[in-house]
């Protein structure tokens, strides 16, 4: 069915009916495989740069798998799975190859490191709690071809720790700043540097924090310029804006 269909479109334009620009804004929109289930998109990588990602959570193992395959007859590497569980893990790694961290619970299939952008993205947290959701940003962001650096446990508790990382934080093309409780941590890395700082406000925290939305709201409420924000926990939204950032003009 594919193929058929992008035989149509070639045809069309060589006989003249359309020409080249329609022909390539009509395979931006096709083609998809149905399988029932799911209908995975195997042209987000034409549209977008970057091939479909797999949401795991509420997602069966089969389903997860039938969608694994149909990806990997057109991206045979870096299919990254977001919110995968321990479980599904264990059984989609009977079947292929997959890289898994139990922590911000990302799987790879096929990972293999492929740089693609000149600058580095940088990962910030405020606390060791943190780190799960600053991970799926970094691996993320590296899956995308990014070049990563990690900055972990600097939060404002302790301001002196993020102040001798200024080197680092600096020659960064975006800086994600993850944290939870007050969220100060986006608009500090805001107020010192000059490149774009995507904030992540994360669920870590007492019950006044109210499960991250504290965070948020300061994080959208901040004065520094140039911070924006993502949803809470959202370490993948963060790491796929921060790579579109670190790609523009590579």
């Amino acid at each position: 069915m594919e193929n058929e269909h992008i035989r149509r479109i070639l045809s069309d334009i060589e006989n003249g009916t359309i020409d080249a620009d329609e022909g390539y804004a009509r395979l931006k929109l096709a083609p998809f495989e149905d399988l029932g289930y799911a209908k995975v998109d195997h042209h987000r990588a034409i549209r977008q740069g970057t091939p479909e990602v797999i949401y795991g959570a509420s997602k069966t193992k089969e389903q997860m798998e039938g969608i694994v395959n149909s990806l990997l007859a057109h991206c045979p590497e870096n299919i990254l799975i977001t919110r995968l569980s321990a479980e599904s893990a264990s059984y989609l790694s009977g079947r292929f190859s997959l890289f898994y961290d139990e922590a911000s619970r990302i799987g790879i299939i096929n990972r293999r490191e492929h740089i693609t952008a000149k600058g580095t993205i940088v990962v910030a947290t405020g606390g060791t709690s943190d780190i799960p959701v600053a991970e799926e940003a970094a691996l993320t962001a590296e899956v995308l071809g990014n070049r990563v650096e990690r900055v972990y446990d600097v939060g404002v508790a302790g301001l002196h720790r993020l102040l001798s990382q200024m080197d680092v934080l600096t020659n960064a093309n975006a800086i994600i700043a993850v944290a939870g409780m007050e969220g100060a941590l986006a608009s500090v890395i805001g107020g010192l540097t000059d490149c774009p700082v995507i904030g992540v406000p994360t669920s870590v925290g007492y019950g006044a924090s109210f499960h991250g939305i504290s965070a948020l709201l300061s994080m959208l409420n901040s004065c520094a310029s140039g911070v924006s924000v993502v949803n809470i926990d959202n370490g993948f939204g963060a790491g796929y804006l921060a790579s579109m950032i670190n790609h523009i003009g590579g």
